[in-house]
């Protein structure tokens, strides 16, 4: 699978909330950082993340472009509430190995009606 593939992979996985399935897309030592959190590493605890995080907000990725470079795929995303952002996705060996999200954690939280959390 290409880079751009995996991440149309990854985004229907993410679109039916499915931690476990969008886990097994990660490498074993993979680092998942939105810029907005702090790093996770490992596909146990990147799962674990993602199960959180469709706990807490019903989320929808709706691609806008997605760019590949090499073992690269950027995915430029919006989502039906106005939200924007860009993923950053280094796939190796079939792999994500590392992903970078870049998006508004203060907007998405008013977004969903989430706690804001004190400075």
């Amino acid at each position: 699978m290409s880079p751009k593939e995996l991440v149309e992979r990854w985004i229907e996985l993410f679109n039916a909330g499915d931690a476990d399935a969008i886990a097994v897309l990660y490498d074993e030592d993979a680092v998942n950082h939105q810029v907005a959190e702090s790093p996770v590493k490992g596909r146990v605890a990147i799962r674990e993340m993602f199960a959180r995080e469709f706990a807490s907000a019903d989320m929808t990725c709706i691609p806008e472009v997605i760019h590949e470079d090499g073992d690269v795929a950027i995915l430029e995303w919006r989502d039906p509430l106005g939200l924007r952002g860009c993923g950053c996705f280094t796939v190796r060996d079939g792999r994500i190995t590392f992903q970078r999200g870049y998006w508004d954690k203060l907007s998405f939280l008013r977004l969903h009606g989430l706690p804001i959390p004190p400075e």
